[in-house]
């Protein structure tokens, strides 16, 4: 596996960890959304993995890691669509998505190490 293409994997398991840590201890979706800076701090987070994810994929964009572009595309939508992204849409990617990826990540880091 090309060195670059490691440390941006490592990135995204890196921002999954920071996301994950942010939450309290009972992910309460009410919780998260009166808490301004989690929700700023995550946001961030997920702007990082999508940036890594389109780093990978310009190198290799055949790598197993399932709705690598849509990670990308909501990237791009909360950088460049800010006013557009709702709160509910970031916490069904922190509760349904991420813990896919993290897998996925892993496991792709587990067949190069």
């Amino acid at each position: 596996m090309d060195n670059e293409i490691k440390i941006w994997l490592l990135d995204i398991n890196k921002s999954i960890d920071e996301i994950y840590s942010f939450l309290p201890d009972k992910k309460d979706f009410y919780e998260f959304q009166k808490d301004l800076k989690t929700r700023k701090a995550i946001e961030r987070n997920i702007e990082i993995i999508g940036e890594a994810i389109n780093r990978v994929l310009k190198i290799n964009p055949d790598i197993s890691i399932t709705d690598s572009r849509k990670i990308v595309d909501t990237r791009n939508r909360i950088v460049h669509g800010y006013d557009s992204v709702s709160e509910d849409v970031i916490w069904l990617i922190v509760i349904k998505c991420l813990p896919i990826l993290k897998k996925e990540v892993e496991e792709v880091l587990n067949q190069h190490p």
